[in-house]
């Protein structure tokens, strides 16, 4: 019989839930404040005056902080890298997994190698072949880039190897090829691991501040973290007009998380089973 958790544990799930969940929503009640409110001190816990000001002055099409369209640039950025991300690392972890080559188990301790070197050793690098690709100042600089990264193709390898070779056996004497067995029946059953991988690889885009500032120039291509540098004045700030800017920031990636928590759960418990 399984103990039920002790009143110190949901003690301590609450203080926790408290910590992530109180900076969120003084971000979405910042928002609502005035100018002067938001500076107040000591400062106000609601809205004395609420006002929707914030987000009419971000959200205005063609105005001085096209907000959206920093969103939109956000959106489709993350989700065109994040697909191509599934795609080479559900690829190249099934390689490393399943078929036999030579200089395999050297190729993948020289990918494992690269997860030790720090992200921003390869900024330079990867600011020249954008500029010799014609690619700055685009959003393909922010897509291509790190799609081959070797966290994906670890994390799809742990996972397939999970997978019992059973089902690929029976595939085989059906007479499947190994392209019918990688899309029919690996795939479907990697389905934790494929949304775990996507989520992942959506937020990291979605948040990326230091890369979008060195590729991108004009102010209509920034992503939304870029973009909020510029909602900060030089001599004054405007804090309900950053945390509205922020919360719209925040909107999508929450929704994202609670359809696909579960395949979140799911993948991160089954990865790493097998070495």
């Amino acid at each position: 019989m399984r103990r039920r958790p002790s009143a110190a544990f949901w003690i301590l799930v609450v203080l926790l839930a408290v910590l992530v969940i109180l900076p969120l929503l003084w971000m979405v009640i910042t928002s609502f404040k005035t100018i002067g409110e938001s500076q107040s001190d000591p400062p106000t816990p609601l809205p004395q005056e609420p006002t929707g000001r914030a987000y009419g002055e971000i959200l205005t099409t063609g105005g001085q902080n096209p907000v959206l369209r920093w969103a939109l640039n956000s959106f489709g950025a993350a989700a065109l890298h994040a697909l191509l991300v599934v795609t080479v690392a559900s690829m190249a972890g099934y390689a490393l997994a399943r078929m036999n080559f030579r200089f395999k188990n050297a190729i993948f301790s020289v990918i494992l190698l690269t997860l030790f070197v720090p992200g921003f050793v390869f900024l330079m690098p990867n600011y020249l072949l954008m500029d010799n690709l014609g690619w700055l100042d685009t959003l393909a600089a922010l897509i291509v880039p790190g799609a081959a990264g070797a966290f994906g193709v670890f994390f799809m390898r742990q996972f397939f190897l999970a997978i019992p070779k059973e089902l690929e056996e029976v595939a085989l004497i059906d007479g499947a090829n190994s392209w019918i067995i990688f899309t029919r029946i690996i795939l479907p059953n990697a389905k934790p691991a494929l949304a775990t991988l996507t989520v992942l690889s959506f937020l990291t885009n979605w948040n990326d501040f230091i890369w979008p500032l060195f590729v991108l120039f004009s102010p209509e291509r920034l992503t939304l973290p870029a973009g909020l540098t510029l909602l900060q004045g030089a001599y004054t700030t405007d804090y309900p007009v950053i945390m509205a800017g922020a919360t719209v920031a925040a909107v999508p990636v929450l929704i994202l998380y609670v359809f696909v928590q579960r395949y979140v759960i799911e993948g991160v418990a089954r990865s790493g089973i097998k070495g």
